[in-house]
C-alpha cells in the first residue's frame, strides 16, 4: 500500500524479491540477514480482526545465503531443539501432575484418571485451554473448578449431542447445568483427608 492505495510489487520495487513463507525461524531471521531488502507480508484475519504474517520477500540471493548458513549448523539446531522439546515435555509433566494434585483436592472424590485425564488436556501447550491461562498456570481455584466443569460437561451430560443437533450452545449449557453441578457436588465430598476414590470414566 502507498498513500492508501495498493501497488503491484514491480510498481512498488519489489518484484525482484522472492517470498519466503513462515515457519522457519533461522532461516526467516538469517534470510533478512543477508537482504538488503526485504519485506514483511500480511494477510487480514477477518474473523479475528488483525493482520497475521505470512512470511517475508527476500532477496533470492540472500535466500540463498541463509540456506547455505542453515544447513551448516543443521545438525547442531538439530540437537538443540531436541534439547528444548525435552525440557519442555518434562516441565509440561510436571505441570499436568500438580493441576491434578490441585483438582484432586478441591474434588477429593473425582477418580484419579479422570484428575489426569481433565489435567492433561487443560494443560495441552498451545491450546488455549483454560489451563494454560495466566490463572491456569497459577493453579488458581477458579481455573481448576473451570476445567472441571467442562470436563464433566463434555463426558458426563449429553451437550455435544445437543450441540450436534443444532442446540445454541447457551441453551444446551443452561440444560445440562444441573447434571453438571450434581456430578461436581458429588465429587466434592465429604470425603475423609486422604481418601482415594477410583471409578471408570464415561466416554464420549
Amino acid at each position: 500500500m502507498e498513500r492508501g492505495h495498493p501497488r503491484c510489487l514491480d510498481c512498488a520495487d519489489l518484484g525482484h524479491l522472492v517470498f519466503l513463507p513462515r515457519g522457519d525461524t533461522a532461516l526467516t531471521r538469517r534470510a533478512r540477514e543477508e537482504s538488503a531488502l526485504s519485506a514483511v507480508v500480511v494477510r487480514f484475519h477477518r474473523r479475528r480482526g488483525r493482520y497475521e504474517r505470512q512470511g517475508v520477500l527476500v532477496e533470492e540471493a540472500g535466500l540463498a545465503r541463509a540456506e547455505a548458513r542453515c544447513l551448516a549448523d543443521a545438525e547442531a539446531r538439530a540437537r538443540r531443539r531436541a534439547r528444548d522439546a525435552a525440557r519442555r515435555a518434562a516441565r509440561d509433566a510436571e505441570f499436568v501432575a500438580e493441576f491434578a494434585d490441585r483438582i484432586r483436592r478441591l474434588f477429593p472424590g473425582c477418580p484419579e484418571d479422570r484428575a489426569a485425564a481433565i489435567a492433561g488436556h487443560a494443560g495441552a501447550r498451545g491450546s488455549g485451554r483454560v489451563g494454560r491461562s495466566a490463572a491456569g498456570r497459577a493453579f488458581s481455584q477458579g481455573a481448576v473448578v473451570a476445567a472441571v466443569r467442562a470436563a464433566v460437561r463434555h463426558v458426563d451430560t449429553p451437550y455435544d449431542r445437543l450441540l450436534m443437533e443444532g442446540v445454541p450452545r447457551r441453551e444446551a449449557r443452561a440444560r445440562v447445568a444441573e447434571a453438571v453441578a450434581s456430578v461436581m457436588a458429588g465429587w466434592r465430598g465429604p470425603f475423609p483427608p486422604g481418601t482415594v476414590t477410583t471409578g471408570p470414566a464415561r466416554s464420549t
